[in-house]
Formats: C-alpha cells, sequence, structure tokens
C-alpha cells in the first residue's frame, strides 16, 4: 500500500515542450493523483512571464466534460482539481489524453493542452459470480474441458493482465489460453475420473491475478457436482462464429445461427441452446438465442462509438441425466453509421464588436467534433450569411470566428450568424450553432439639420420669450453619441454691432428658438445667425445650420407732418424757396396759404407732406379732407396731399377757409396724424406780391446759405438719404413679401426651399406695387389668392424740372407748394427707384419667394390722383 500511496501522489511524467508537427503542450499525470497535484508550469511552457499569466487570464475552456484539472491564477501551474479516475475518463481506452483548450487574452490566443492521464494498478479482478455451479458426469473421461468464465480488470495494460491458479486438486486442473484479441480462455480440465460416491462434490477456489506492483487478486468459488449417466456432450460445428453488424442494425435483426449435434441417444440427445455470458460484461441482454433452432437476434440497439466487438458465449446442453453441455463463442464487430451530427460549441465570445473593429479580429472561438470515425467523421464548416463575417481554422476541430469586413452600427446593429458544419457521410449530416454578434456604436456621424438654411418670419414688438422657431437636427448614433444639444454660434452674422446672442437663444436641448427681447422692425430687419448642433461623443461632432430671421413691420408709428419748407435751417435749400414761392407760412401749429380769386378748378394751392416710419402698408399714406365737407371750395388728393381747387372761387366762398386734413396709413388698426390749414382768399395781384415777397425771402436765404456751405452740407446729406433709402427699401420689400406669406400662416413658420421669384416695381407716386409682366399672387389660409401686394415708401418731394423731368408726371412734394416752382428733393424719388432696383436684384438672387402667377392689379398713380382732383 505504501508504494501504491506513492505511486498516486508523484507525477510521473512532466513534458513541457511544444510539439513541432501539432503546437500543442503534453502533460501526463496518474490518475488518482491528489488534488492540487502539479501537472506541469503551463504559464511557463507557453512562454509566458513571471505574473502574466494572471494578468492575460490565463484559463481553461471546457469541452461538455469535467477536465478535472484547473490553471493557478496566480502561478499559472495546471493543477489537479479533482479525483482523476481513468476508467471514467476514458474507459479501457488507451491512451487515455485530454485535449484542452488554453485562452489568454490581450491579444486573445488559444492553446492546445493534451493530458495523458496514466494508469495506476487500482482495481482488482473481478469475476461475474462469487461462486460458480457445475455439474460433471462422473462418467466423464479424464481430460474432459469444461468452459470456464473469466474475470475482468478495469485497468488496462499490464494492470489489466490476469493470470489464474486453482487450488489444489488431484481431480481437476486449470488450461488458460490466450484469444487473438488479448483475451483468454479458461477451462477447467478432468485429470482424474470422478467417483461421485466418494466425492459427490467438489469445491475449488480460482483466483485471478492482475500484472501490477502490487499485484491485486480476485476469487470465485467452483462448486462441482458429480453426476452419473449421460456422458456425451453437444458439440458445435464451430468453435467461433465471426460476424458483422451496421451499428444502425434494427432490433430483431439476424445476427447468426449457432449449430450443436449429440452423439447421444433419447432424452440424453436433446439439447437447448443458451447465451452463458458476454463480453463486455452487462450486453447479454442485447441479444436473443431461440433455444431450439440456435438463431440470435437483437434486443436492442448497437453503437460503434460506445463498444466496436461484442462476444457471445453459447452454450448447448442436453436433457440427459446428468446434462451435458458444449459451447462456442460469437464475435460480433460493429460497422460504424454516419448516425452522428456534428456538434459546434462555442468556447469564447467576444460581444459586442465596436463598429470600428479593424478586419481580422477575433470575434469567437470555437470547437468542432463528430463521434463517428472515417469519413463520417470529417467536418467541414463555414459561416452563413458569408459576411462580414468569416472562419479560420487554428487547430484540428478548432476555429476562429474572424471579421472579414467592415461594420457600419448604423446600417445594421446586430447580426445573427450561424456556424454550420456538415460531415463526410452519406447521407451528409449538419450541425449548426447561432451566435448574436451585437455591435457597439462609435461616435462616426455629425448631427446634420434638415435644412441647411432656416428662414425664420417674427412680428416687430414680439414678448419676450416667445418661441420662434424649432431647429432639429439628427444623429443616427446611439446613447451619448447621438444626443444633441444646440447653440447660437457667435461666429454668424448679426444686425449691426450687437451679436446675435443678445437678440436670440436656443433651447439647448430641444432646440427651440425664442426671443430675448421684443424686436423692433425699425432697429432690425433682418438677423442672420448661425446655431451650432454639437452631439455627446468623444470627440464630438458638430453641424451647422443658417437662420435667415425676417422681422415683420407692425403698425406702430403713426404718420408725422413735415414742418413747413424752409421754417428751419434743416428744409432750406431749393425746398424753402419752393414754400416760399406759395406764400406759406406756419403759426401756432396751423398752416396758411393764399389762393386768388377767381383761380381756376384745379389750380393747386399747397401741399401737405407727411412720413410714416414704419413700411408697407403701414406707412402708405392717404389724405382726407375732414372739414369742411360737402362740396367745398378746395379738395385734397387722396394719395398725394395736394391741395388743389375743386372749382372757380368766387367772393362768396369769403376771404378765408379752414381746412381740417387727416393723414391715415393702412395699418391695422389706422393710425393718424391732422393738419390744419388755413388758405387767404385775395385779389390776384396780392397773391402775386405775396408770391413774389416769399420768392425774394427764399433767395435771400439761399444766398446766405450758399455763402455759409449749406449748399455743400445739403447735397453730401441727400447722397447719403440715397443710399440709406435703398437698403431700407430692399428690405422693407423682402418683409412685406413675407409678412404677406406669414399673416395667414402659423406664428414663427419656417420657409424655406426653392420658389417662383416676385419682381416689385416703383409708381410715380413713391408707392410700390406690382408690375403688368411680373405680378405674382399671395395665397393666403382663409381666402383664395390675391393679387394686389402693395408696397409703401413715405412721400418725398419729386425730382427737379428739367429735360428729363418734362416727359414725367410731376409728383407732389412740398409741404406748402405749387407745381410752378421747381423742387430740389428730386433725389427722394431717385431713391425709391434705386431701392427698386435693389428689389429687382434681390428678387434674381432668389431671396423673395412669391406665389404662383396672378392677374395684375392696378393701384392709385398720378394720373388717377389727378383725376380725383378733376372729380
Amino acid at each position: 500500500m505504501g508504494e501504491r500511496c506513492c505511486a498516486v501522489v508523484r507525477v510521473l511524467v512532466l513534458q513541457a515542450a511544444w510539439a513541432l508537427s501539432g503546437g500543442q503542450v503534453r502533460y501526463s499525470v496518474p490518475e488518482e493523483a491528489k488534488a492540487g497535484t502539479v501537472v506541469g508550469r503551463l504559464a511557463q511552457d507557453l512562454g509566458l512571464e513571471a505574473g502574466e499569466a494572471e494578468a492575460r487570464r490565463l484559463r481553461l475552456v471546457a469541452q461538455g466534460r469535467r477536465a478535472s484539472v484547473e490553471v493557478s491564477g496566480a502561478s499559472g501551474a495546471l493543477l489537479v482539481s479533482s479525483r482523476l479516475d481513468r476508467e471514467e475518463l476514458c474507459g479501457k481506452s488507451a491512451p487515455c489524453a485530454l485535449r484542452l483548450e488554453v485562452l489568454v487574452e490581450r491579444p486573445l490566443r488559444v492553446f492546445h493542452v493534451q493530458l495523458e492521464v496514466t494508469d495506476i494498478n487500482d482495481n482488482a479482478p473481478i469475476f461475474p459470480a462469487a461462486r460458480k455451479n457445475l455439474s460433471i458426469a462422473e462418467s466423464s473421461l479424464p481430460g474432459s474441458r469444461f468452459p470456464l468464465e473469466g474475470a475482468s480488470d478495469a485497468d488496462i495494460g499490464a494492470n489489466a493482465q490476469l493470470s489464474y491458479t486453482l487450488s489444489p486438486s488431484e481431480h481437476f486442473t486449470l488450461d488458460v489460453k490466450s484469444s487473438d484479441e488479448n483475451r483468454k480462455s479458461l477451462f477447467l480440465v478432468l485429470a482424474k475420473s470422478l467417483d461421485r460416491e466418494t466425492i459427490p462434490v467438489h469445491r475449488l477456489l480460482l483466483t485471478a491475478s492482475d500484472g501490477g506492483r502490487p499485484s491485486l487478486t480476485g476469487t470465485t468459488e467452483l462448486v462441482i457436482s458429480v453426476l452419473d449417466a449421460n456422458d456425451n456432450a453437444p458439440q458445435f460445428n464451430q468453435s467461433v462464429y465471426k460476424v458483422k453488424l451496421p451499428e444502425s442494425a434494427e432490433v430483431g435483426t439476424f445476427v447468426a445461427r449457432v449449430n450443436a449435434t449429440d452423439a447421444d441417444e433419447g432424452s440424453n440427445k436433446e439439447f437447448s441452446y443458451s447465451i452463458l455470458s458476454s463480453i463486455p460484461i452487462g450486453n447479454k441482454g442485447l441479444f436473443t438465442i431461440d433455444t431450439k433452432t440456435g438463431e440470435i437476434r437483437l434486443t436492442g440497439t448497437l453503437d460503434f462509438e460506445n463498444v466496436r466487438l461484442h462476444e457471445l458465449q453459447i452454450e448447448a446442453t442436453d436433457k440427459g441425466t446428468p446434462p451435458l453441455s458444449g459451447h462456442c463463442s460469437v464475435e460480433l464487430e460493429v460497422l460504424d453509421v454516419n448516425d452522428n451530427a456534428p456538434e459546434v460549441w462555442v468556447t469564447s465570445l467576444s460581444v459586442p464588436v465596436p463598429e470600428d473593429a479593424s478586419v481580422g479580429t477575433v470575434v469567437a472561438l470555437l470547437s468542432v467534433s463528430d463521434r463517428d470515425s472515417g469519413a463520417n467523421g470529417r467536418v467541414r464548416c463555414w459561416v452563413w450569411p458569408a459576411s462580414p463575417f468569416g472562419l479560420e481554422a487554428t487547430f484540428a476541430g478548432s476555429y476562429s470566428l474572424v471579421l472579414r469586413e467592415a461594420l457600419d452600427r448604423e446600417r445594421v446593429s446586430e447580426y445573427e450568424v450561424e456556424v454550420r458544419a456538415e460531415d463526410g457521410g452519406a447521407p451528409a449530416l449538419r450541425g449548426r450553432r447561432g451566435l448574436r454578434v451585437a455591435v457597439s456604436d462609435v461616435n462616426d456621424n455629425a448631427p446634420a439639420f434638415a435644412q441647411a438654411v432656416y428662414t425664420v418670419l417674427a412680428r416687430e414688438n414680439n414678448a419676450a420669450g416667445a418661441e420662434l422657431a424649432r431647429l432639429w437636427a439628427r444623429d443616427p448614433d446611439e446613447a451619448g453619441n447621438g444626443r444633441v444639444s444646440y447653440s447660437v454660434w457667435e461666429g454668424g452674422v448679426g444686425g449691426g454691432w450687437r451679436p446675435a446672442s443678445s437678440y436670440v437663444s436656443v433651447d439647448a436641448e430641444s432646440g427651440r428658438l425664442w426671443a430675448l427681447q421684443p424686436l423692433d422692425y425699425e432697429e432690425l430687419q433682418v438677423l442672420q445667425f448661425e446655431v451650432r448642433a454639437v452631439d455627446a461623443g468623444e470627440p464630438p461632432l458638430c453641424g451647422n445650420a443658417t437662420v435667415q430671421l425676417f422681422v415683420l413691420d407692425e403698425n406702430d408709428n403713426a404718420p408725422a407732418l413735415l414742418p413747413p419748407a424752409g421754417s428751419a435751417p434743416e428744409a432750406g435749400g431749393a425746398a424753402g424757396e419752393a414754400a416760399a414761392a406759395a406764400g406759406s407760412v406756419s403759426v401756432s401749429g396751423t398752416l396758411w396759404a393764399w389762393a386768388a380769386w377767381g383761380a381756376p378748378a384745379g389750380q393747386v394751392v399747397a401741399k401737405i407732406r407727411a412720413v410714416d416710419a414704419d413700411s408697407g402698408y403701414n406707412a402708405w399714406l392717404r389724405y382726407e379732407l375732414w372739414e369742411p365737407r360737402g362740396k367745398g371750395p378746395f379738395r385734397v388728393g387722396l394719395y398725394s396731399g395736394e391741395v388743389s381747387t375743386a372749382r372757380a372761387l368766387e367772393e362768396a366762398d369769403g376771404p378765408r377757409q379752414r381746412l381740417l386734413i387727416v393723414v391715415r396709413d393702412h395699418g391695422e388698426p389706422a393710425r393718424s396724424a391732422t393738419a390744419t390749414l388755413s388758405v387767404s382768399l385775395v385779389e390776384a395781384a396780392e397773391a402775386a406780391l405775396a408770391a413774389a415777397a416769399g420768392s425774394s425771402s427764399s433767395s435771400s436765404r439761399s444766398a446766405a446759405g450758399a455763402e455759409m456751405g449749406a449748399g455743400a452740407a445739403s447735397a453730401a446729406t441727400n447722397v447719403w438719404l440715397v443710399v440709406a433709402i435703398c437698403a431700407v427699401s430692399s428690405l422693407f420689400l423682402l418683409a412685406v413679401v413675407l409678412y404677406g406669406a406669414s399673416r395667414w400662416a402659423p406664428r414663427a413658420a419656417v420657409l424655406s426651399g426653392p420658389g417662383p421669384t416676385t419682381l416689385v416695381c416703383a409708381s410715380e407716386v413713391g408707392s410700390w406695387s406690382y408690375s403688368q409682366r411680373h405680378s405674382r399672387s399671395l395665397c393666403v389660409a382663409d381666402g383664395a389668392g390675391k393679387s394686389d401686394l402693395m408696397v409703401f415708401s413715405p412721400n418725398f418731394p419729386p425730382p427737379p424740372p428739367g429735360p428729363a423731368a418734362k416727359d414725367t408726371q410731376p409728383e407732389p412734394s412740398a409741404l406748402l407748394d405749387t407745381p410752378k416752382h421747381p423742387n430740389p428733393d428730386w433725389r427722394y424719388s431717385a431713391s425709391l427707384r434705386a431701392g427698386m432696383q435693389s428689389a429687382v436684384h434681390m428678387e434674381e438672387a432668389g431671396v423673395l419667394r412669391g406665389g404662383p402667377a396672378g392677374p395684375d392689379q392696378q393701384w392709385p398713380t398720378v394720373s388717377s390722383a389727378t383725376a380725383e382732383y378733376e372729380g
């Protein structure tokens, strides 16, 4: 026992050299080694440095059955973890080699280790029964042979080599013969004739000893009863019957027929067949034999993978007294059939896989096996679908699932991969294993706005905090990589010197654009800036969108009357001369003018001048005579503001006429201002004298102003006015068109996209209207399309007389003026025409968006206003 314990503890062989042909480590360990026994220094044999085994997570991969060994995380040694029983692991197979797979990470590698479990003599021979009863006729002749059932030993090799001894007897000896398969047949040989009367029962002890060191033994008792009479046993025509059957043979399949004869007569000649024993022990129930015919048939299923050769001991026993028996053996070889499909096992799976993983990245390690042999056990593997993964063979039966193509999580976020295996049998059998490979996100997509440019309309005087628009940028990434935050980028173009962030702000999460303060159209017409969308990835990616905010005018300014020309230094120059020629003055807010009796109908007496700081309809002014009502001697031009005679003046009209004139804009609601004009009716000579006096006074003031350089200052001022009016008119034209589109649309609607452009032209009365050729209709939400869009600017003095002005209709100009005198404020009308040209250029650039073409709408011009005078 001491030597046996030493054999268990001692490691017989430690082999730590790489096999040059296979690239694997081989170790040997005796069975029944104690837990903790060191099998080999695995980490050192694999070429790992000290401490690297634990850092790289050196570990074993289980392959279906318990390996009874483990890897020490600290030392990297291969240790026995539980009881090793070679007979349990491998049965009678020799050698008993366990194939282990060892994994290390960073980088991921697999090594193959072969562990051979060597046999020790730990199993004693065992007989089928502790007692064997035999009946032998006393008439048996010396030399008669009687078969015995031998013992079995679970060990292999020398430990399973059995030798038999029989206890001393003068009547019996033991004969042992070796068969072809290294098995021994036992026969009890009668050495001396029996005498039942002397010794009716013989008791012998049969001992079996194995070849181990120390040797183990097993015994069985032979109880031999001596019988009289029948002295001829049945004899088989063959001592060994050899048969081959496929493992797929069904229950009831015919195996073989044995045949025996008996030389006796009568009842001693009759015999029956039976199955005495089987090898392997315990498989006797797989067969049945017909007691009369000797036909052997299957009663169970064969399995080539478990038992490849069955040996049956057949006995024929006659009915004599005593009964005699003959024996033979049947050897059944089982042929392999392709009845086992390949099995696919996943030994390691590294998921999720980042979408930027390089081609060749190992995703999983797999092992494939087939229990069949030969061509039936040869397996080929592939991946379905074939893209973007593939298989690479790493060792016999081991494969790596690698990446063959680049991944894109936004296109496919998860792959259902199936590894398929097919053997070489006919018909071929298949096995499969499904894998779910998730793709993890990488921040590779920048936020993208739905539009590159957003056009936003907002009314002036809006409340602070009012929502102007909602911007949205899409980022197809997930989690933080797809979470977008918004901000106003100060690099955008604002309105004037103030940054865009002082007017508007954007909600970082929702993209809601809202106003920080009320907007004033008179201060700001267009605000252009950029909104930036940044994701939360690492590194963060961003996208930009341009926002064009147009402020729509509200009617928040009432018309303002211009002071009389020449009443202040700012109104000097040509305007003052025109007012003086008309003989007009202003006293305590009342305007004065002179008219001669007998003046014909239609003669212009004076002109009311007013301006409105608003734009468009809100700045389009109309003049109404509020008092006196009815058929008075005077009338006012609806849009020109010219006060003219409605009929010839008579003495009956009195010496003075007081007129109350109301100036209204076209806003909603309309705003107005009033002017009081007192017209004195005098003789024609007095009127001419007053006109001459006014002209002289104007001339003297002009001369003095010229001496002081006022003429140069007035010219410079008018140049800047022309430039300013052109710019304001262009922006104003944009605002009115967009205001008309948004008036019946949801508040703060966002406009975008190409569309037909709109051409806006200036009329001769300082108004803007659609031309006959380029008119457009503007659709509204609550009615049919409108084709009457008017855009107005303040009324300004007409152009000076000259060759270029003779062919044009004169415009009303100064506050109190007659058309007979030249007016130097012609530059105002020129500015309107320049503004019109600017609007046309803006239309060609696609800035203004209009509706489809519609019928033209005529608006008041100078000719229509004159018709009112004449009417």
